[in-house]
């Protein structure tokens, strides 16, 4: 691991600053994928900007019709909020299945949101939802969020402060992980709203992204057998050392069942 210069702000505009100023700094958040690249020598920033001080980023809210969490909440936080569990479950089931106790302890919704690990939990959930990402200057929709390998809307010097998700009247989310990393070589998030259902696919492509095909189904009948004969296109679909593409296309039907499952138990 390289030196590099360390900035620990107390204040947004301060942290957005320093981003601008200093060309090839990095924002770390929980560091849990940040630090192991740099120990790796697979990127030298010159500096470092911490977010851990910054006040307000932190913590979970109900405002009814939608709940809104910190960008340096912990997943292991969110897992285990009795208001999660209680207005959308399926979000509590997903930040329990991220990594391992250390992970979901240290990483933090922002973090991943902000990094789009194309295997990454997260990006499912918030393109599942329909989430709305808070940031220093403005709100995105998730749809307008996430646009390609470790690549999103967000402008140099913009900061994820908090991420706001709509309550669903049932949501559920289902993956096939790696044994090793627990990353998603599928995973499936469902969520049924009064006009529609969403789904959102994760670890099969460059990145995350909606199943209008079964989107429509779900929405005509919100069961398992809607989606059981929808076969899912293959290309664009990642093939490597874990999974072919083939594999990934079945694998995302599979999740599906059992996402739709979840969210009906």
């Amino acid at each position: 691991m390289k030196s590099f210069a360390y900035h620990q702000p107390s204040e947004i505009p301060d942290a957005a600053k320093l981003l601008i100023s200093i060309e090839d700094s990095k924002l770390v958040a929980g560091g849990m994928t940040l630090i192991p690249t740099l120990k790796q020598r697979l990127a030298s920033p010159v500096a470092l900007v911490d977010l851990s001080k910054l006040p307000n980023l932190n913590g979970i809210t109900d405002q009814g019709a939608t709940i809104t969490i910190g960008a340096m909440t912990p997943h292991a936080v969110v897992a285990a909020s009795k208001l999660v569990q209680t207005k959308i479950p399926g979000l509590a089931a997903l930040a329990s299945m991220i990594g391992d106790p250390a992970v979901r302890s240290r990483g933090t919704i922002g973090g991943s949101v902000a990094n789009n690990d194309p295997a990454a939990d997260y990006p499912a959930g918030v393109l599942g939802l329909g989430a709305t990402i808070v940031t220093s200057t403005r709100e995105i929709a998730a749809d307008k969020f996430f646009l390609g390998l470790f690549e999103t809307a967000l402008e140099p010097g913009e900061i994820i402060t908090a991420i706001r998700f709509p309550v669903p009247l049932k949501a559920g989310y289902a993956k096939f992980k790696a044994p090793a990393s627990r990353y998603a070589l599928v995973g499936v998030f469902v969520a049924k709203f009064a006009d529609g259902v969403r789904v959102a696919v994760t670890g099969a492509g460059p990145g995350v992204f909606r199943v209008p095909p079964m989107e429509a189904a779900l929405s005509a009948n919100f069961d398992p057998s809607a989606v059981a004969v929808i076969k899912i296109d293959t290309e664009g679909l990642t093939s490597d050392i874990h999974a072919e593409a083939d594999y990934r296309a079945h694998l995302v039907t599979v999740m599906a069942k059992r996402a739709i499952d979840a969210a009906l138990s």
